[in-house]
């Protein structure tokens, strides 16, 4: 063998792996290809989800920005983006996604970590009828401590863990174990790796006891009974004995030639004849270990799980029960596979994009447990936080779906059809027809360009979408309520503010008498201390405040504002005008409420929903 200075032998190698990486290299390049795309195609199956979704109680602008926003995604950028509602459609939305041939979002009322979005062990389900020692080598080879127990149809039926066989070996003192467990004689076999001779191996041994018959025949007629399983040797002169006395089976140990006169002899009184290597001691210890698992086997008071529940709930469970290892089921009740508290570590949250909004309180349940990647919205700055940095993307415009157009054009994405009369809907939506002192010249011009591309006369489709919306007639004061509303917090007083929106002053005040009665019950039903409901007249251009709680109908008074009490409820006339400049301008606000800062929010909020100032 030639040697080689060190410094050249390293060259050696190096030229070596060169050359092995050229010869890779120019393989096939079909086949190549044929990798590439396959891999490809697992990096995006295993690229998470992204939901796109706007606030609870969502308007046309938030459905219509998540729907438009998932498919700009999705044509940008690698990955699976869907569009998903926090809540229920009100009817102008419902008009809309009904006119350009829109399926309405998924509902999604939580998007906390769920038992799916972890790694489930696909530890797959054994027989009960398995054996003790199969069992055991199962756990090694997959090196678990738990194995769940199906049947036929993927029922869970039980489990068994290492300290039930343990328990087997070390806690059993029964020589009639074997029996009550009725063990297959298929199990004995291969736990004592030997050969059936006579007999039939699907059969159970299912009456007698153990018996080691090492014996003189004499002796051992004294303590054989009916039915007993018998371990002996080779030995003649035993083995006829212990088929005199009715044995129901025997287990001939040492690698044994059995004689055919036997083996004649135990087919005619049904006895099982069972020959092994192993020898009378070996053979008596392992016997136990053919018993089924299913005589062991947990199956009362099973503490499982299900795909769709929430980790939260899991992990108090699991910090309360002594386990390591619990099945999961499907909705069907299927047995899934195995979690355990490790498996929680390596959680992947749900990831998630908000539109139209960035309050807490009024985003999705279980937010504080997903990922948030963007946030495209047209609101002021509110409470909500981010564990990373995101994509913010916040412009003082009236309409998140003009933000959403401008991206579009920014990536140079067609808007077609039916995403251009999504997007001019909710500017039209938001903006009342061009009425709200929010709305921009932007915002008209973009939502008269998207109109052109739907093919929409935008007076027209606004007023078809307002009459939609208002028509009340039909609707509960909860449904009404809850059209439009969105709560908000300020130095740990929660309150909400809602808007409904009509053409007429008749509507208007059939939802008034519908909702008056039903303040409190809201207030009590979503945990907040005031709530505000705006009544907005379209053509006139004004909105009635109708409010509920502590303080709330002394929030604000308006000089020359025509407030009116009416059953300890304060309406004020609020008049939308100009654009906002801030939540007490226009002056003539009288705080009377002691909290400066409450007043001030509440004050902002209304603003927000409504579009414009309290003047």
């Amino acid at each position: 063998m030639k040697k080689y200075p060190v410094t050249e032998m390293h060259w050696l190698v190096t030229r070596l792996l060169i050359d092995l990486m050229k010869l890779g290299m120019e393989e096939d390049c079909s086949q190549n290809k044929g990798y590439r795309r396959a891999t490809d195609n697992m990096a995006i199956e295993k690229k998470k989800k992204v939901w796109v979704v706007g606030h609870k109680n969502p308007d046309t602008d938030s459905i219509c920005a998540a729907i438009a926003y998932a498919n700009l995604k999705n044509q940008s950028d690698e990955g699976r983006y869907e569009a998903k509602r926090a809540g229920e459609l009100n009817e102008e939305t419902k008009y809309v996604l009904k006119t350009f041939g829109v399926k309405s979002p998924g509902l999604i009322t939580d998007v906390g970590a769920q038992v799916k979005d972890i790694e489930i062990r696909k530890t797959p389900g054994v027989s009960g009828k398995i054996s003790l020692k199969r069992a055991w080598e199962m756990m090694k080879e997959q090196n678990v401590v738990t194995l769940p127990v199906t049947d036929g149809e993927n029922n869970l039926e039980g489990l068994i863990i290492t300290g039930d066989i343990a328990t087997s070996y070390m806690d059993v003192y029964d020589n009639s174990i074997l029996s009550r467990a009725k063990t297959q004689y298929q199990n004995i076999v291969d736990t004592l790796e030997g050969q059936l001779l006579c007999g039939n191996e699907h059969a159970y041994f299912t009456k007698g006891k153990v018996v080691v018959g090492s014996a003189n025949p004499e002796t051992m007629e004294q303590f054989l009974d009916d039915d007993d399983l018998v371990i002996m040797g080779n030995r003649y002169d035993a083995q006829v004995c212990a088929l005199e006395c009715n044995a129901s089976c025997l287990i001939i140990a040492g690698s044994p030639q059995v004689p055919k006169s036997i083996i004649k002899m135990a087919a005619e009184r049904n006895c099982v004849v069972i020959t092994t290597d192993y020898d009378t001691y070996t053979a008596a210890r392992l016997v136990n270990q053919s018993m089924p698992i299913k005589f062991f086997m947990r199956r009362d008071q099973l503490v499982t799980f299900e795909l769709e529940e929430y980790i939260d709930d899991v992990r108090e469970i699991m910090s309360k029960e002594k386990h390591r290892d619990f099945p999961v089921l499907d909705t069907d009740g299927k047995y899934v596979g195995m979690i355990s508290r490790r498996n929680l570590l390596n959680m992947k949250k749900k990831q998630l994009i908000l539109v139209d909004h960035n309050e807490k309180t009024q985003a999705v349940d279980g937010i504080g447990g997903a990922d948030i990647l963007e946030i495209i919205d047209h609101h002021r700055i509110g409470s909500l936080e981010t564990m990373s940095p995101v994509f913010f993307r916040n412009q003082p415009l009236g309409c998140t779906a003009t933000i959403i157009y401008q991206m579009y054009r920014e990536q140079n994405v067609e808007i077609n059809k039916t995403i251009a009369g999504l997007l001019c809907s909710a500017i039209l939506s938001d903006t009342l027809m061009y009425r709200s002192p929010t709305c921009t010249p932007l915002d008209k011009a973009v939502a008269e360009e998207l109109a052109g591309i739907a093919g929409i006369n935008t007076e027209e489709h606004a007023k078809a979408m307002f009459q939609a919306g208002s028509d009340f007639g039909s609707k509960t004061p909860e449904e009404i309520f809850y059209q439009d509303f969105k709560t908000f917090s300020q130095n740990g007083v929660d309150f909400g503010v809602g808007q409904i929106s009509a053409m007429t002053q008749d509507e208007l005040d059939q939802v008034r008498d519908k909702l008056l009665p039903y303040l409190r019950e809201a207030m009590t039903e979503r945990k907040i201390e005031m709530v505000f409901v705006m009544l907005t007249n379209i053509i006139e251009e004004t909105t009635y405040l109708i409010c509920e709680g502590e303080h709330a109908d002394g929030l604000i008074q308006i000089p020359g504002g025509g407030q009116k009490r009416e059953s300890g409820i304060k309406q004020v006339l609020l008049k939308i005008g100009g654009m906002r400049q801030g939540p007490l301008a226009g002056d003539g606000a009288e705080i009377r409420v002691p909290d400066l800062q409450l007043e001030r929010a509440a004050l902002e909020a209304m603003a927000d929903q409504a579009g414009g100032n309290l003047v």
